[in-house]
């Protein structure tokens, strides 16, 4: 049949089945194509409460029985609906490829997204093994890499520390769009690698592409985590003129965080006195988190007041204000924060970390005893603690916001989560090997300071991603610049 008319014949079909699922609701018996194309359509424009009508009646008519094609097409609906934890994606994958199912060009961005997210640098490449071998046959025939997949891979390959196969991935793609320049673009920023960014940015100018407020958005981003004020600045004040985009939420909180983490706090409020659109507690948390960092305790007040009257339940802003007034030893604000948060019945999250080591994941919280490898660990952040004093490592005990005396403070520094992982990889990995960790809250700056040297005495690359950026420590030294 000529590709041309079986295009025609699918966006047919898919448009026939989703008029008559929502005129008609079908039932049982059902047949798999049925499912699989109504599926389908409903993936694509995220219809979460038909899709999960129509799961339920391919529960009771028994298509899902031993049936990996649909079962793969259920697991896309609820990922793109975003219902679908990136762990079950991959266990999904798995069970799909035990049973001789080959993923396509639909599936493997999903897989590739969980990879990345969970930091499973080499899931993440067997994986792209595996769409090489798929899609060489594809290459050959003249069609070229599949875009979709690219961007997924470019991705993929920047959250789990890999910049550079982001690149290679990025220049590969013969024709790119602007999702993958997006891409690419948020893999420089996330990197603090900003003038990279801006340079891939103009680039993609330059090759006729208009920006639009995904690309304006990562790039803008990419400024912040750089501190390019006068770049971003510039950036942000010609998007209306030049590209006719309007500044909307994600921008302005990019320029507020920009602003705030160079230290001019007071034009960043400005800023958001001043904006064109009502501002989220998202950017008042913003400013609040740069009151942190320049120790503005005013502003800070102003701040977490309007992130507590729109974000009630945001656990984030109040251990923000609270750890603010720690750090001036105010106690008695801090016990008074404390108490709201415990009134509200709010959690703080605790610290975690995560390390793959020979294929496998383990995670690891904050004075985590529950390993089976725990007395390794704990003697391994022993020696290293004796070693780095010899190095003329003092802590920096201003993280622990806590009234406590400093011994104490010292230890509950050595029992952050990131440390344990550290320890742990160093036990199980040999030497020179890169060290790949994830942080679900940021680094503190005693971490922070504790992982330069640990790179430098120990002779290895360690890559952590926190909740809001990588860092690259090589030879006691920090990708950020110790900007972040």
């Amino acid at each position: 049949m000529n590709g041309n008319i079986s295009l025609k014949l699918l966006k047919k079909s898919l448009c026939t089945a989703t008029v008559h699922f929502k005129e008609q609701p079908l039932s049982p018996p059902l047949t798999s194509l049925q499912c699989g194309t109504i599926l389908q359509s409903l993936t694509n424009t995220k219809s979460f409460p038909k899709g999960q009508k129509l799961h339920s009646l391919m529960v009771t008519s028994g298509n899902l029985l031993n049936n990996t094609y649909l079962s793969t097409k259920l697991a896309a609906f609820y990922a793109n609906c975003g219902r679908m934890s990136q762990a079950q994606a991959l266990v999904l994958y798995r069970e799909m490829l035990s049973f001789g199912q080959k993923a396509d060009n639909f599936t493997y961005p999903f897989v590739l997204k969980a990879c990345g997210d969970l930091l499973l640098v080499e899931t993440g490449r067997r994986v792209h093994s595996e769409v090489v071998s798929v899609h060489s046959c594809l290459v050959k025939k003249g069609f070229g890499a599949n875009i979709i997949v690219g961007t997924a891979l470019i991705d993929m390959y920047s959250k789990c520390g890999s910049l550079s196969c982001s690149c290679r991935v990025f220049e590969e793609i013969p024709r790119k769009n602007l999702v993958s320049w997006s891409a690419m673009i948020s893999g420089y920023g996330a990197h603090g690698q900003g003038e990279e960014a801006i340079s891939c940015y103009h680039e993609l100018v330059a090759n006729n592409f208009t920006p639009d407020e995904g690309v304006l958005t990562s790039v803008l981003s990419a400024c912040s985590h750089a501190g390019l004020v006068n770049e971003g600045k510039r950036i942000f004040n010609r998007m209306t003129i030049e590209y006719n985009v309007k500044p909307r939420l994600a921008h302005y909180s990019c320029l507020v965080d920009l602003l705030g983490r160079a230290g001019h706090v007071h034009e960043a409020y400005e800023l958001i006195k001043t904006m064109e659109v009502k501002p989220s507690s998202d950017i008042w948390a913003a400013l609040l988190s740069a009151c942190r960092l320049r120790k503005n305790v005013k502003l800070a007040e102003v701040s977490a007041q309007k992130v507590f009257e729109m974000n009630p339940k945001g656990v984030g802003s109040y251990i923000c204000l609270s750890n603010i007034y720690a750090s001036e030893k105010r106690w008695d604000d801090v016990e008074r924060v404390r108490a709201m948060v415990r009134s509200k019945g709010l959690k703080k999250p605790p610290g975690c970390s995560f390390v793959e080591v020979d294929k496998m994941v383990h995670r690891f919280l904050v004075g985590d005893k529950s390993h089976p490898q725990t007395h390794d660990v704990y003697a391994k952040l022993k020696e290293l603690n004796l070693r780095l004093k010899e190095a003329g490592y003092k802590p920096d005990t201003t993280s622990v916001f806590y009234d406590v005396e400093e011994e104490v403070k010292e230890k509950m520094l050595w029992d952050h989560s990131e440390r344990l992982a550290i320890a742990f990889a160093l036990i199980n990995t040999g030497p020179g090997t890169t060290i790949r960790i994830t942080k679900n809250l940021r680094v503190c700056n005693d971490c922070h300071t504790v992982t330069k040297m640990i790179s430098e005495l120990m002779n290895r690359e360690i890559i952590m991603r926190d909740i809001h950026r990588f860092h690259h420590f090589r030879h006691g030294f920090c990708s950020c610049g110790d900007y972040w």
